[in-house]
């Protein structure tokens, strides 16, 4: 589980009670298509015929920019993760990141999933000796990528949410 029993309405929309501005939650969802997509590779080199993590970050993408729906999203970030239900290791994880970042459309605490999956490849492509350090690092990446904007709202959530996304967040 990576979503709070209660959500933060600091990731809730202005327009359903919240206090999240329609432009952080599109910095929020390209944040979290970046996190999947540096690890997009542990997916596709062992299944180079499956699109559908590819296609929930393009969607996700694309629903920034206004050109599909936010259930369009959502539904790609579904099949990702549907692609990565009978695989293992790092490409389960980097399928389950894209399917995060496709879901943040419709709710945007999923941005947390998306990185908090993408380490978990990263430490799971690593050799064993090397995966906290492979972790570490990922995770550091990912924070060099936060936009200004939204930087302080997400290493607040990493601390809040660290216990419930693996503690992945400790770099």
């Amino acid at each position: 589980m990576i979503l709070p029993p209660v959500r933060d309405p600091r990731f809730v929309t202005v327009r359903r009670g919240g206090t999240l501005t329609d432009s952080d939650h599109h910095l929020l969802a390209l944040w979290a298509t970046s996190c999947a997509e540096h690890v997009l590779e542990l997916f596709e080199s062992p299944h180079p015929g499956d699109p559908r993590p590819r296609q929930a970050i393009e969607h996700a993408r694309a629903w920034v920019r206004g050109e599909v729906k936010m259930m369009e999203s959502r539904a790609a970030g579904g099949h990702a993760m549907g692609a990565a239900r009978d695989k293992r290791g790092a490409a389960r994880y980097a399928a389950y990141a894209a399917g995060q970042a496709g879901a943040v459309a419709h709710v945007a605490a999923h941005e947390l999933g998306a990185a908090a999956y993408a380490i978990k490849a990263a430490r799971a492509a690593a050799p064993k000796d090397e995966a906290g350090a492979a972790g570490r690092l990922e995770c550091q990446w990912q924070r060099d990528q936060l936009p200004e904007a939204i930087r302080e709202l997400v290493i607040d959530d990493q601390r809040l949410r660290n216990s419930i996304c693996w503690s992945v967040f400790d770099c």
